[in-house]
């Protein structure tokens, strides 16, 4: 598997693409209100509480990031899952935290 250095554009976006519509696949099994919309590459994830987080990928860096209430991630893939930059905590892991502490509800979200 290629690191995030290694990785061309083109597996790149591939990548991303399956990331971003297996995660707005996974909030049609959660109980709670979030309304999960994937246009153009980018993911919005709105609460009822009219909060919102955004996963998004940013091409030159083979990077995606996480816009959140509690703080922007970037993630990288190390050849075989996407990892935090600052912490190394894994996407589902970090987006588990935050989708849930946004909805007020606790949600497990795991990528495969």
């Amino acid at each position: 598997m290629s690191s995030a250095a290694a990785m061309t554009e083109s597996e790149f976006h591939r990548r991303v693409d399956v990331v971003l519509a297996e995660l707005e696949a996974s909030f049609d099994d959660v109980d709670v209100d979030i309304d999960a919309a994937l246009s153009a590459g980018i993911l919005t994830l709105t609460f009822e509480n009219h909060s919102r987080v955004i996963v998004n990928r940013q091409t030159p860096n083979r990077e995606i990031w996480v816009a959140a209430k509690s703080g922007g991630f970037h993630f990288r893939f190390d050849g075989a899952s996407w990892r935090d930059t600052r912490s190394d905590e894994q996407l589902d892991s970090l987006l588990s935290r935050v989708v849930s502490s946004q909805a007020e509800s606790h949600i497990t979200l795991t990528l495969s």
